[in-house]
């Protein structure tokens, strides 16, 4: 009898640890596949905003708020823009001065809880940079997607996606630069984003679904006029980008490819979304082990958007040595193995996704040299 109730009380006990287990492993989980838009991810510090003045913030002292260049400063309710730290303006050992540039929207006072964002504006292309635009439904599988379109005399367009913790804003950073460089732009939200389908499970799937998003978008763009297209993503939409241009019926359409900060080994980015959640490391396999059962992605299947085989189109790849979201070893072989098509720009110091925050001008020049011959 002993016996007995001692093995029912072991198993019990394994059955709750491993009940907990997986508890654990779809909380880490949830830092990927349920990131949601315009929300900072794990990875981004909150700080503090200490005292305000004209033409200054003073933050909380942290590597993020020492960055170089020029960020978005969001918080609940507010959003400003905050150019480089104030070498010259006095820094105590806890605090930062940079300097700020504007605020867009709401206020900002001592003691509110701010992040850094990629995004220089809110709102849209209309009223964020005086472009005119078209807002745009495109059919997709899901439901109608919504789109922004601003109009260009050429025929080649260039279709913007973003990708995690992000909104179609993000685009509008490159927006004027297309512009001036006189290309259409179709700004595309896809499945999970604001007024987009909820995907069927709610859950994201870092590239492998959403990608048949950005393929309706490219049947889009070609029915109303475009005769070849460039996509141009950001981290996961990097990734769709990548699947589109290997799976899409009409890959033929398109001419270039530029990926920014491309997740292009999912498992790394999940560990790292996950670590950032203090998820202890003996756990981090399971995290991606419930990302894989939740939503079917395995090693394997998306490692294939990185296949340098795959490639039939010039493609800029743009990354950093320090993003710590999305591993740029990946980025560097892709480039390593097909010379012929890849050109590799690195930004050093930059964070995931914002390579064009910490140097526009370089950062324009770049896609200038890569854009021209596609026009």
């Amino acid at each position: 009898m002993r016996t007995a109730k001692a093995t029912a009380a072991a198993v019990t006990v394994a059955l709750a640890a491993s009940a907990a287990s997986v508890a654990v492993g779809r909380f880490a989980s949830d830092a990927a596949l349920k990131a949601p838009p315009g929300r900072p991810l794990p990875t981004e510090p909150r700080l503090t905003v200490h005292a305000t003045a004209p033409g200054r913030i003073t933050l909380t002292r942290a590597l993020a708020s020492r960055r170089a260049g020029t960020y978005g400063l969001a918080g609940d309710g507010s959003h400003a823009v905050v150019g480089p730290v104030l070498e010259d303006s006095p820094h105590t050992a806890d605090t930062v001065v940079r300097r700020l540039e504007r605020v867009t929207h709401g206020t900002l006072r001592a003691g509110d809880r701010v992040w850094l964002t990629p995004n220089l504006y809110v709102g849209n292309p209309s009223t964020a940079l005086g472009l005119d635009h078209a807002d745009v439904d495109v059919p997709g599988e899901l439901g109608p997607l919504p789109a922004w379109f601003v109009p260009g005399v050429r025929d080649t367009w260039v279709i913007t996606v973003h990708g995690l913790g992000a909104t179609r804003e993000l685009p509008m950073n490159v927006m004027e630069f297309l512009h001036r460089s006189r290309l259409p732009v179709l700004d595309l939200a896809y499945r999970g984003d604001v007024g987009a389908p909820r995907p069927p499970d709610g859950l994201g799937h870092l590239g492998e679904t959403e990608w048949r998003d950005l393929d309706a978008a490219l049947r889009y763009a070609i029915r109303y006029g475009a005769a070849q297209v460039v996509l141009y993503g950001w981290s996961t939409g990097a990734t769709m980008a990548l699947r589109t241009a290997a799976h899409s019926a009409l890959r033929d359409r398109i001419a270039g490819l530029i990926l920014d900060s491309p997740v292009l080994d999912w498992e790394a980015t999940l560990r790292a979304l996950a670590t950032a959640r203090h998820t202890p490391r003996a756990l981090l396999p399971l995290a991606v082990r419930a990302a894989q059962g939740r939503t079917g992605a395995h090693g394997d299947r998306t490692r294939q958007a990185a296949d340098p085989d795959l490639l039939r189109v010039p493609t800029l790849v743009l990354h950093g040595p320090d993003d710590v979201l999305a591993p740029w070893g990946p980025s560097r072989r892709l480039a390593g193995r097909r010379p012929d098509l890849v050109t590799l720009h690195t930004v050093a110091g930059a964070p995931h996704g914002a390579l064009w925050n910490a140097d526009p001008t370089e950062y324009e020049e770049v896609l200038r040299r890569f854009l021209t011959p596609l026009m």
